[in-house]
């Protein structure tokens, strides 16, 4: 299923064990074939949509600078995350914001049941956090897709590579394997700072592609 999002340019035993062995071959394969770290560029400016929701959710953004910190990616971790993800893909009906609220953009939790792709990011966002994981390795990311298209999605900084959640799919993915265009997203030390996101890939196939 297609997950509408708007344009954000301007406009277990045996489960448990699979998991492992899933993650340990994926870390295995990123390392040997793809990059597991995005390159960071120059500041940037934070997207409209987050600096209104921070006008409406002032307790959330009002928050200190904190060391950057990656999250240690157990089997146990890699599972919550991959519960997160589809639980919010499958609990969420996706809406364009001016379908929702009746203008272009707009960033709010979804708790009405309806949103678009940065309100999948601020709930899984928030579930997580709420869980005890770092706010440092949580961050918002915009994102082109295949289409040249603005899209946003939740970048986890893990000490194994940066996994993607994303609402149009279930399946959590390496940055470098999604076949997006890596554009800006929050620093780690201070979600109100935006940092540009330089991609030194040459044009090849991605699994998203494939």
């Amino acid at each position: 299923m297609q997950r509408n999002c708007t344009r954000l340019f301007g406009a277990a035993g045996a489960a448990a064990a699979a998991l492992a062995a899933a993650l340990a071959m994926s870390a295995a394969e990123a390392a040997n074939e793809r990059p597991l770290f995005v390159a960071l560029g120059a500041a940037a400016r934070a997207p409209i949509g987050w600096i209104e929701f921070c006008v409406e959710h002032v307790r959330e953004c009002d928050v200190k600078p904190l060391e950057a910190r990656d999250v240690v990616l157990t089997p146990q971790a890699w599972k919550d995350l991959l519960r997160v993800n589809k639980w919010v893909n499958d609990q969420i009906k996706p809406m364009t914001d001016l379908d929702h609220w009746g203008v272009v953009e707009r960033w709010s939790y979804p708790d009405d049941g309806f949103g678009d792709c940065e309100d999948y990011v601020l709930l899984k966002r928030r579930m997580l956090m709420q869980a005890g994981w770092p706010r440092q390795a949580l961050l918002i990311t915009v994102v082109r897709d295949q289409k040249g298209e603005g899209h946003a999605v939740l970048t986890v900084k893990s000490d194994k590579g940066e996994f993607i959640l994303d609402n149009q799919e279930d399946q959590i993915l390496l940055w470098s394997e999604t076949g997006y265009r890596f554009v800006k997203r929050q620093s780690q030390s201070d979600p109100n700072i935006w940092v540009s996101l330089g991609d030194p890939r040459p044009a090849v196939s991605t699994a998203a592609s494939r």
